[in-house]
């Protein structure tokens, strides 16, 4: 069973009853009511509100497809149907961000994920073969590189959709992941550190910035630096 862990502890990890820390090392982030970059388009430019929809659109299939587990003709084509519907039932206001699709780094993206669930599938049948219901598990606090919303939300359907692994819960104010993970043992918290900035490092050199390609590279290195 997960432990429980506290929500006021910025950068805890908890398996057991251990806990380890993991603060960022970088400067301090402005509040979400600064944060540039993403503000609503207006409904007077139709065209560009449509265009500036497609990444949802795209992203959406994507999802589709990875929770069919195949890729056909027909899949993607249920897929974009369901896009369109869900965007036109639920429509959400056009968001202006700094996104820049990279089209080799977001088909490694989705090659990473592909590949994520197959081994995530292949750990929990493992887990459940060996331990049952008494398989461990253990929740990790990880802070973030970045400060967006839209790669906030892009790093925790990527860790979501693996078996095994999901996030909880998002602190915003203070950029934190609180991410469930099957068969953790106390040891493990740093290497589900390591794995969840990873992802955000795959989904920032995907569809990040220029800047916030060169925060998480920065990063990087000050982590390698510190060893």
């Amino acid at each position: 069973m997960a432990d429980r862990f506290g929500a006021d502890q910025p950068g805890n990890a908890h398996s057991g009853d251990a806990h380890s820390g993991d603060a960022h090392s970088g400067g301090e982030y402005p509040p979400a009511e600064h944060r540039p970059a993403e503000h609503v388009v207006s409904r007077r430019r139709p065209v560009a509100r449509a265009v500036r929809r497609l990444p949802l659109l795209v992203w959406l299939v994507l999802v589709w497809v990875m929770l069919w587990g195949t890729f056909d003709v027909g899949t993607v084509f249920f897929g974009v149907l369901v896009a369109l519907l869900v965007t036109a039932v639920f429509p959400a206001p056009p968001i202006a961000t700094n996104i820049v699709v990279r089209p080799w780094r977001f088909l490694q993206l989705v090659g990473f994920l592909a590949w994520d669930m197959v081994i995530s599938t292949v750990r929990v049948s493992w887990q459940a073969l060996r331990h049952g219901p008494g398989a461990r598990a253990g929740i990790v606090a990880v802070t973030l590189v970045t400060n967006s919303d839209h790669l906030t939300a892009m790093v925790a359907n990527a860790i979501s959709l693996a078996p095994g692994t999901f996030v909880l819960q998002v602190d915003r104010v203070n950029r934190i992941c609180y991410v469930y993970t099957l068969g953790m043992r106390q040891e493990d918290a740093p290497s589900v550190r390591r794995g969840v900035l990873a992802w955000e490092r795959r989904v920032v050199h995907a569809v990040g910035s220029r800047a916030e390609v060169t925060m998480v590279d920065a990063h990087v290195a000050e982590e390698r630096a510190s060893r």
